[in-house]
């Protein structure tokens, strides 16, 4: 009798186990989302977009990702949009996140805003939301803004006598939407804006920063990569950034992370993961119900504050030590 007691409850505990599964098993596929990036697998930056959005939708969706891989392959991004198109017909996603500005004007725009009732969330685009057409009617998402003002801010905390600034960016369209940041901003920072050059070649970018030394204190760039060489050969920030930083002789700041390894002093850098997050979190949101109209366009607003300390000591900087509290050092470079 007792055996027999002990079976029932065992088969009991099975069967109470079992079904407890099943809301588990059907919550984790609540919904499905496919998320178009206009970088290439390999980039970082996709990398931790995708980070960002997965710490919230992973336990919950079902998920499909696209590279479109704009930044190496230009020529092919009509035709990788299709293909994400195709994906999106075949998927049948309840909601879509769109990372970089290729992703709005390859595919975004002309296949899903104003045209499907399927919610899309856009992240890491540096234009304004105008040049998009958005918001629409199914589009909202999270700006892409450097923290130009707070970087600006910390290079003057590690060194007080900081006055003036300059810029220096790879002449394309990021390189002059960073110039239109500065030129909305600038009554506000902490150091008087006082010229900029947008090279295409490093030949140029040595002369122009030579320039640039004797009309400002610290140089601001965000990236120089694919200028090119005397070969015509694309070249790396990290091919780039140590030349300016010897040429000019006095501070880089960056709002880039990976920069204050190539010879940046610091930077207060913008986070992948913060967008991709954010993008994920308004998603969701849409995908239980919330109207888009409730979902406004929002920017990032969170920033890493970074020192390069090999930096501080080749250009002998000694910065008050409340400056470092809370900043990450990064012992890299010559």
């Amino acid at each position: 009798m007792f055996g027999k007691k002990i079976c029932r409850w065992g088969v009991l505990l099975a069967f109470f186990f079992m079904c407890s599964l099943v809301p588990a098993a059907t919550h984790a596929a609540r919904f499905k989302v496919l998320m178009v990036l206009g970088y290439g697998e390999s980039a970082p930056w996709g990398k931790a977009i995708q980070k960002g959005a997965a710490s919230v939708l992973a336990q919950t969706c079902k998920m499909q990702y696209f590279h479109m891989d704009t930044e190496e392959q230009p020529e092919a991004a009509r035709e990788k949009a299709k293909e994400a198109h195709e994906l999106y017909q075949k998927f049948q996603p309840d909601g879509v996140i769109a990372a970089n500005d290729d992703a709005q004007s390859f595919f975004v725009v002309p296949y899903l805003a104003g045209k499907v009732r399927t919610p899309v969330m856009f992240c890491a685009i540096r234009k304004g939301p105008e040049a998009y057409g958005y918001p629409v009617s199914n589009v909202s998402g999270i700006l892409e803004r450097y923290h130009i003002a707070e970087s600006l801010a910390f290079a003057q905390q590690l060194l007080p006598s900081v006055r003036t600034f300059g810029l220096i960016q790879k002449d394309s369209d990021s390189g002059r939407a960073v110039l239109k940041q500065i030129y909305r901003e600038s009554d506000h920072y902490a150091a008087s804006f006082a010229d900029f050059k947008l090279p295409n070649t490093l030949e140029q970018a040595v002369t122009m920063t030579e320039m640039l030394r004797s009309q400002c204190d610290i140089l601001f760039t965000l990236s120089m990569e694919g200028i090119y060489d005397d070969k015509d050969q694309p070249l790396t920030d990290a091919d780039v950034l140590p030349v300016i930083a010897k040429v000019f002789g006095k501070p880089l700041v960056s709002g880039n992370a990976h920069n204050v390894t190539h010879g940046v002093l610091c930077a207060v850098a913008k986070s992948g993961q913060e967008q991709g997050k954010a993008a994920a979190e308004m998603l969701l949101k849409a995908m239980k119900g919330t109207p888009i109209s409730k979902l406004p366009i929002s920017q990032n607003r969170h920033g890493r504050r970074m020192v390069n300390t090999r930096v501080i000591k080749a250009l002998d900087i000694t910065p008050p030590e409340a400056s470092l509290q809370g900043a990450e050092l990064v012992e890299a470079g010559e």
